[in-house]
């Protein structure tokens, strides 16, 4: 069984450095700062399926260095509130925040989205218009919880949206799962759990769209890009860390291009 491999303290540790930057132009085509399987098509998409304009008071979860969150502040307008459990994400987001001087329009706050969201019960009814997850959920041990806790957070008639990189959708053997899962402790559920778990925590789903090309493409891409660095990042991970994460985007590379391993962005309204 693989090693567990440490890719979000080291990619969010050096988030700031040129080497990470170059690598996640090449990658996504845009640098957000992120570690998801999310395109720049898919940035541009998710305002307009959560209706997003200047007003919006917005919360993402899973928010990482919050480049998503900036980007979306800076472009519409909106107020975006970022909850992530990875103290050096926090602290990268919290440092482009004041770079990009948005500060009162942005605010990153660290909290594990498996306990209970931290705003108070008396803020139900009027606090977000939106919220949204990029590739975060499957991290979280109790998605029934969470949904719930979206939702009690949510305006009447406000938008949730995530994407979920783990809905099973073929056999998986012991070693590819062990591969996939050795950055972290994550969920695998099989396909219309997640719609039946909305529909469960209150939620009238809007959309599931299939997205599993883009994982495919991006772990294929940004694999490519580490091995162009291989130097510059074996002497800041270490040969075992940078040879790690290379197994486990091949791993992720052949679970998607098989379509064994679906990712699906989920739309659902409260």
């Amino acid at each position: 069984m693989p090693e567990k491999v440490d890719l979000y303290n080291t990619a969010y540790g050096n988030s700031e450095t040129e080497v990470y930057s170059g690598l996640r132009r090449d990658t996504y085509g845009i640098d957000l700062g992120q570690t998801s399987w999310m395109n720049s098509a898919e940035v541009a998409e998710i305002p307009r399926m959560l209706n997003l304009h200047g007003d919006s008071k917005v919360l993402e979860i899973g928010c990482g260095a919050g480049g998503c969150a900036l980007h979306f502040a800076a472009a519409i307008g909106c107020s975006v509130t970022g909850i992530d459990a990875n103290a050096h994400a926090i602290h990268a987001a919290q440092t482009a925040e004041k770079a990009h001087a948005l500060e009162g329009r942005v605010n990153f706050l660290l909290h594990d989205a498996g306990t209970p969201l931290p705003f108070s019960e008396t803020a139900v009814d009027g606090m977000f218009d939106a919220v949204y997850s990029n590739d975060a959920f499957c991290h979280i041990p109790n998605r029934l919880q969470l949904l719930r806790e979206c939702r009690r957070v949510m305006k009447p008639r406000a938008r949730l949206l995530f994407s979920d990189a783990l809905v099973v959708n073929g056999a998986l053997t012991n070693e590819e799962i062990a591969a996939r899962s050795s950055i972290g402790y994550y969920i695998f559920v099989p396909r219309g759990e997640n719609e039946r778990l909305m529909q469960e925590a209150g939620f009238s789903v809007i959309a599931s769209l299939d997205t599993t090309e883009r994982a495919a493409e991006i772990s294929q891409r940004w694999r490519d890009a580490r091995e162009r660095r291989k130097e510059l990042l074996t002497q800041m991970e270490g040969d075992a860390t940078f040879e790690g994460l290379q197994k486990f985007l091949a791993c992720v590379h052949t679970l998607t291009s098989t379509g064994r391993l679906a990712r699906i962005l989920y739309v659902a309204e409260k």
